[in-house]
Parts: structure tokens; C-alpha cells; sequence
């Protein structure tokens, strides 16, 4: 269950397209997430997708005609608007966009928006060139004026064969989008740097050092911290992972390459957590060949790459700019004692520590079970969450930092 989407009531409308069917799974999503789902269809979506399907999938019953039979004390339009937290209409067509531009109440669908306090977000699904129109492009910016959400298709081949932008976006996109509007916006104006995933380092053209972090965690951080208003700045190793939509995304592969890159954006920071597992050493020499096991040593000589975070908590003594500096320790042993260790000599603000031998936490897992520790405050110890809830709730101990609680003082 998703903490920031459960127990929200959300209207999905769903409009006349042939990516109405991408949405039943949308449904499927919200529930699992703990949602609330009404379904809402337009005499023309009900044409694509039954109202049984919906209504197998929400749990609840679909509405659909403004004058139902069934009910029709309850005024559907007026009770679903009072009860929405959020309305989410997707696919929106160039019909239905251009009705809730000119303020229409011909359906239900326009008439619960109308009578909605309700947060609007809008997906826009229909052919490139209805799309790219001027009469759709002055209609959604009048939405967007209403202070509705759009958010904005994808380009890529449509039903129709054509190439273009229009198509409706992934549920990953969406759903993010969905949590920003939920999420306090607590990080407005502010620039976050965030590291995440392995380091390579190169031992021969098809070879490397490396270690087990799939970015997770780090991801989750950069996404939470976008949802809640942050200007984000990812800097990633090799991962398999999608960046967060709205993330600007620096790809490394070496320590030294994320040293640099991080670097780079360090003055523009007022924030930065290093959620990275940074390779500790490299191969002192690179072959430029593959080296062949008839003559490969037994002896692998390895140089010591740069300590990140501990440059970064010394360069800060120096700037007149305040910076919240965030680590993480994934530890096998003594877990807090090293974590306390790292804390003070690095003259960090927040440190998060981890096991990374257990199997349901750290590594390569969805669920995390971490540590926050803090200069003078009571260490805080999370249940197994996960990781974007854990990211939720270190980004809610950096909030804290950033009300002037708890700022280590520059040595």
C-alpha cells in the first residue's frame, strides 16, 4: 500500500479513446495502492471499455448516464464531486478537453468537474495533429489556467499509424504525478543533489569492480524529493532503472566520474545525499586488452578511489551558502558504532545506515530497514518500509535540518 495514495478517494473519468483499455489497469494500480476508485465513463469510452470490467476491477459501481435510474435522489454529480479528493481523467480526447475548457455540464463526467473542489489532472491522449492543433493547445492551456494538472502525452506510434506526440502516458509517469499533488511542497526552490546506484571500475575492456546496489533507494530519494517540489539533480551509476520524470539525470560509470559530476553541481546544491555505494577501490592499472587467463596474475593490485563524502563535508566548511549533507553506511557489522564514526568525521548532518546482509532490506530489494542518526538528536529507527516510504521519511528529517533545527555547525 502506498502511503501517500491510500485511503485518497479518486474519480477516474475516462473519456472516448482507443487508450481507454490502458486505464482498466490504472484501476487495478490505484486499488492496489489503497485508493478509493470511482469510475466515471463517457457514453463515448463506454463504447471501448464495458462498464462491467471497471466495475469488477474498483469494486464499486461505474457511473455514466446524468440521469440514472438508480439513485436518483443522490444527484450523482454533486455527491461524487463533494466526496473526490482527486479527479484523474485519462485518456482525456480533444471532445472532452475542449468541453472542460468552455466550462460544458452536457455530461457527468464535465458536470462532477464543475461542481468539484477536487485536484484536476489531466492525460491527453488523441492523434498528433488534434493534438497539436491550436484550438486543443489554447484549450489546455485554459486548463491549465484553472489550475488543472496536464500532464503531457508521449510521442511515439498512435492506433491510427501515425507518428507523433499524443499518446497516453505510462502508469509510472502518472502515478508520480498523482503523489505530487498529494505531497506537501516543502522543497520549493530548493536544489537537491542525489547519488545513487554502484560504480564500475575497469579492469580490462569486459571486466570491472563492482557491487550489488541496484539505485533503488536512490532513485526513490530523487522521486520523492521531485514529488514535494525540489529542483532534483541524479547523479547515477549503472542502474536498470528509469529516472524520475522531471529529474535531471547525469549517467556515471567510475568513482571518479561521480566525483566530478558532483562536483561540478555543488555550488548550486542546498542539499545533497549521497545514497550512492561507491566503490572504495579500482584496478591500479586498466589493461587496454582482455586479459587472457594463460597469463592473468594471481595478484590483483588495486588503488584507493576518492572519499566523496568526506570531500564534500570539509568543502562545505568553506562556503558561505548553508548545505545540508546527507549519508548513507550499508554495514555488515557494528553497524552503529561505524555509523556514528562516519557522522562525526565527515561532518555530515544526517547519516542512514543499513544492513546490507539482510534479506529483506539494502540491496537490490523494494523494502528497506534503516537507521537515522544526527548530531544531538535521538537516533530514529524506521521499520521495514519501502524504499520510496523510507525515502519519504528521510526527506521529511531534511525538512526539519532545513527549519534550522538541527544544522551541524561548520568546524
Amino acid at each position: 500500500m502506498n502511503y501517500i495514495l491510500a485511503h485518497k478517494k479518486i474519480i477516474m473519468g475516462v473519456s472516448g479513446s482507443i487508450a481507454a483499455y490502458k486505464t482498466v489497469d490504472w484501476v487495478r494500480c490505484l486499488g492496489r495502492e489503497g485508493a478509493e476508485v470511482n469510475v466515471v465513463l463517457t457514453e463515448a469510452a463506454a463504447r471501448f471499455v464495458t462498464p462491467l470490467t471497471f466495475a469488477a476491477l474498483s469494486g464499486n459501481r461505474v457511473y455514466g448516464a446524468m440521469f440514472d435510474s438508480v439513485d436518483m435522489e443522490e444527484i450523482p454529480h454533486i455527491k461524487l464531486a463533494g466526496q473526490a479528493d482527486l479527479i484523474l481523467v485519462a485518456p482525456a480526447t480533444a471532445q472532452t478537453i475542449a468541453r472542460l475548457a468552455h466550462g460544458f455540464a452536457d455530461d457527468l463526467l464535465a458536470a462532477i468537474i464543475l461542481a468539484s473542489q477536487a485536484k484536476i489532472v489531466i492525460c491527453p491522449a488523441m492523434n498528433s495533429r488534434m493534438y497539436l492543433h491550436a484550438a486543443t493547445r489554447r484549450n489546455l492551456k485554459i486548463l491549465a489556467e484553472f489550475g488543472y494538472k496536464i500532464v503531457e502525452p508521449e510521442s511515439g506510434s498512435m492506433a491510427c499509424g501515425e507518428v507523433g506526440p499524443g499518446r497516453l502516458p505510462e502508469w509510472d509517469m502518472v502515478r508520480r504525478e498523482l503523489c505530487a499533488v498529494f505531497s506537501p511542497q516543502d522543497l520549493l526552490g530548493k536544489t537537491i543533489i542525489v547519488s545513487a546506484g554502484p560504480t564500475h571500475e575497469p579492469l580490462d575492456p569486459v571486466r570491472y569492480l563492482g557491487n550489488r546496489s541496484s539505485g533503488k533507494m536512490g532513485y526513490a530519494l530523487a522521486a520523492v524529493a521531485r514529488q514535494r517540489g525540489a529542483r532534483v539533480i541524479l547523479i547515477s551509476g549503472p542502474t536498470h532503472i528509469a529516472p524520475p520524470a522531471g529529474v535531471k539525470t547525469v549517467r556515471v560509470q567510475t568513482a571518479v566520474e561521480m566525483r566530478d559530476a558532483v562536483m561540478k553541481y555543488f555550488s548550486e546544491a542546498d542539499i545533497i545525499i549521497k545514497a550512492a555505494a561507491v566503490s572504495d577501490f579500482r584496478p591500479a592499472r586498466r589493461s587496454e586488452q582482455k586479459i587472457k587467463k594463460s597469463n592473468a596474475q594471481l595478484n590483483l593490485l588495486l588503488a584507493a578511489n576518492p572519499d566523496i563524502l568526506l570531500e564534500l563535508g570539509q568543502k562545505r566548511k568553506k562556503r558561505a551558502k548553508p548545505l545540508v549533507l546527507v549519508g548513507f553506511a550499508a554495514e555488515s557489522e557494528n553497524h552503529l558504532k561505524e555509523a556514528q564514526r562516519k557522522l562525526e568525521d565527515k561532518n555530515l548532518d544526517l547519516l542512514v545506515v543499513n544492513d546490507i546482509l539482510a534479506e529483506d532490506s539494502g540491496f537490490a530489494v523494494d523494502s528497506n530497514r534503516v537507521t537515522i542518526l544526527s548530531c544531538g538528536k535521538e537516533k530514529i529507527e524506521l521499520p521495514l518500509l519501502s524504499k520510496e516510504e523510507t525515502a519519504g521519511r528521510i526527506i521529511d528529517e531534511i525538512v526539519g535540518l532545513l527549519g534550522g533545527k538541527l544544522m551541524v555547525e561548520k568546524k
